[in-house]
């Protein structure tokens, strides 16, 4: 077989006809000669990924650190500490101030300085969203957690506040953690929040407006007859966190709203129920339980429509409505969700499918997600849903640096018509203020085997559309049987070749492709001729430096019959968010390039495919910055 290549000086689409590589297994020397990449090199790159068990031999490592000490698992949180699966997270790298410097976003929200975790009570008063979060004042470490208060006029564009709450109680002096907020009919606001007391035991405490005419709610006071929950006799004192927004009862003035927690290894959400929110009765039984999945944080309630194209209210319920569960799973850090319906006379939901219940199922998101929350946006009548975007580098990088993690681009979420199964997330349409004028659009062929250049002003800031149309007659007339039952964190990433993948994009790659990261799709066939697509994002090259994630993300993705092969991307520097056949299934990556910084980054589209050309039309916008800053003093 003769594989092609892209020639990057050549404007025009370009390939030269390249022999078959020998089959040697070893890695050729290459060089860059005039700035001109090489064929075969470009060829080797993608079609022959190395494998990464060598440094560079131009890279500077310090000398091993002691591992960092777990950070919350004490305090009976999740541990906020990366552990990547090598076991070198604790691994110093000799990391320039512009390589640091590189890796903040542009447009995803974070804080001026210092660490970041969950969100928080997001909500929409007076023309304003608002947006809480777990922030430590003091350091880019966790602890000593805090309310961080921001407000945006469209999601997008953010201004930050002065804090909203602070540690200053007995009942949340070890940590203001995470909560939801319940607008009740005549607009008052009910802010329930999990505290850690001076004893370490979790209790929920109730706060609210100090003044509820203020646009920016820039005050708030707590509740004097806190805590208004604590642990209900057979749960545990740290196994008791992060109650939701309420919902409607059966009964009128009742509201109710569930709790995360866990019975042995079974995970379950507590139903509790107020008239007032400072009394509470906790119900018979569970709202549900599922064995195995250990301790549920951040646990989210809310219904979808199974016919409209908008989102519903937390208490609305009836015909055309299912219900979604989500939980965030203290043991390996991954939000799940399932889609069921919901009893509200009984209080029970039950999965439509109990092989994808909650915990063992679909997740939100295959990379790096975890404490997600949803809240309902009545300007626009949707549901809107935030994630917590942690790093995953090392904790002397972080404080070298100076701060920690971002938030996701704010989702819509969707209940998914055409399979019934899945959900359907995609970034809120105000992202699109961002676009940097006309897109660039390209077709282009893609051979097996074949990469091109795609030129833009700045490959680190860009929203990408891409649609794949894969040849017919290889697609329908192909049997892989040794490739059933592929998984993309075990199929050794992009350089895993099959005859019908991988296909798709590299983002945040340097000019020789000694460091990228591919976002692709896989199919893969068994004798019964069906096909399983997977949307996979491959870290494995993503950074030359020692110490940090290098996982390969993914999962299987529903494509039906007509569509093609899409996905979006959204690239900021460090973080990229990619959205398969809209949304259905969503991988978040963050990435800590050494090369592929400043205008070093590059982007291409490629086929490693062994016996099917594809056809990509891609669409690009650069995108500016969000311009998030501090709320005009002078205003407040």
């Amino acid at each position: 077989m003769a594989t092609q290549c892209y020639d990057p000086e050549n404007s025009a689409s370009h390939y030269t006809l390249l022999p078959d590589q020998p089959d040697s297994g070893h890695r050729k020397s290459l060089k860059i000669i005039s700035g001109i990449f090489l064929s075969v090199f470009l060829l080797l790159s993608v079609a022959f990924f190395p494998i990464l068990n060598n440094q560079s031999p131009d890279l500077q490592i310090d000398s091993p650190s002691p591992a960092p000490p777990s950070r919350g698992v004490s305090q009976g949180v999740s541990d906020k500490t990366f552990r990547d699966v090598a076991g070198a997270s604790h691994v110093s790298y000799a990391w320039s101030n512009a390589m640091l410097s590189w890796q903040r976003t542009a447009y995803h929200f974070q804080p001026q300085k210092n660490w970041m975790n969950d969100p928080n009570g997001p909500l929409y008063h007076k023309g304003w969203y608002h947006l809480f979060y777990q922030y430590n004042p003091d350091s880019a470490i966790w602890g000593n957690i805090t309310w961080g208060h921001a407000v945006s006029k469209d999601l997008i564009h953010w201004l930050y506040l002065p804090f909203a709450m602070v540690p200053d109680q007995w009942y949340d002096i070890n940590g203001v953690w995470t909560g939801s907020a319940t607008i009740l009919p005549d607009g008052q606001i009910m802010m329930l929040y999990t505290g850690d007391t001076d004893d370490y035991v979790q209790v929920q405490n109730l706060a609210y407006p100090a003044n509820l005419s203020d646009p920016l709610l820039l005050d708030w006071v707590k509740y004097k007859g806190n805590p208004v929950l604590v642990p209900p006799p057979g749960i545990g004192v740290k196994d008791f966190r992060d109650p939701t927004t309420a919902w409607t009862g059966p009964q009128n003035g009742q509201w109710l709203l569930t709790i995360g927690s866990k019975i042995g290894k079974t995970g379950i959400a507590l139903v509790y129920e107020t008239s007032n929110f400072t009394s509470f009765k906790l119900l018979d039984g569970v709202l549900h339980a599922v064995p195995g999945t250990g301790m549920w944080e951040c646990v989210d309630f809310y219904p979808v429509s199974t016919k409209k194209t908008n989102g519903l209210d937390t208490s609305y319920n009836g015909p055309g409505v299912k219900h979604v569960l989500k939980a965030s799973l203290d043991d390996n850090k991954q939000d799940h969700y399932a889609i069921g319906t919901y009893d509200l006379a009984k209080n029970k939901w039950t999965p439509d499918n109990p092989e994808l219940d909650c915990g063992i199922g679909l997740r939100l998101d295959y990379g790096k997600y975890y404490a997600s929350k949803t809240f309902y946006d009545p300007k626009k009548e949707r549901r809107v849903l935030w994630g917590w975007i942690g790093e995953t580098d090392s904790e002397s990088a972080d404080l070298q640096k100076g701060w920690a993690s971002v938030q996701s681009i704010p989702r819509t979420v969707l209940y998914d018509k055409k399979t019934g199964t899945h959900l359907l997330q995609w970034p809120v349409e105000e992202i699109e203020s961002l676009r940097a004028g006309d897109p660039i659009v390209k077709e282009v062929d893609l051979q097996p085997g074949s990469i091109e250049l795609l030129r833009v002003d700045s490959a680190a800031e860009l929203d990408i559309e891409v649609s794949f149309e894969v040849d017919k007659v290889a697609l329908q007339g192909i049997i892989e049987e040794d490739h059933v039952g592929f998984s993309c964190s075990t199929s050794g990433g992009a350089a895993s070749r099959g005859i019908l993948g991988p296909f798709g994009v590299i983002v945040i790659a340097d000019q020789t492709l000694s460091e990228l990261t591919p976002v692709y799709f896989y199919i893969s066939k068994g004798a019964d001729g069906r096909a399983e697509t997977h949307f996979c994002a491959d870290q494995t090259r993503s950074s030359e430096a020692p110490g940090v994630g290098k996982q390969v993300y993914g999962s299987s993705v529903p494509v039906l019959d007509g569509e093609k092969h899409s996905m979006r991307l959204l690239v900021d520097h460090s973080i990229v968010e990619s959205f398969a056949q809209g949304g259905r299934t969503v991988i978040t990556s963050r990435i800590y390039p050494t090369k592929a910084v400043d205008g070093a980054a590059r982007l291409f589209v490629f086929n490693n495919a062994t016996g099917a050309s594809v056809t990509a039309s891609v669409k690009i916008w650069s995108l500016e910055s969000a311009n998030i800053r501090s709320f005009p003093l002078q205003d407040l």
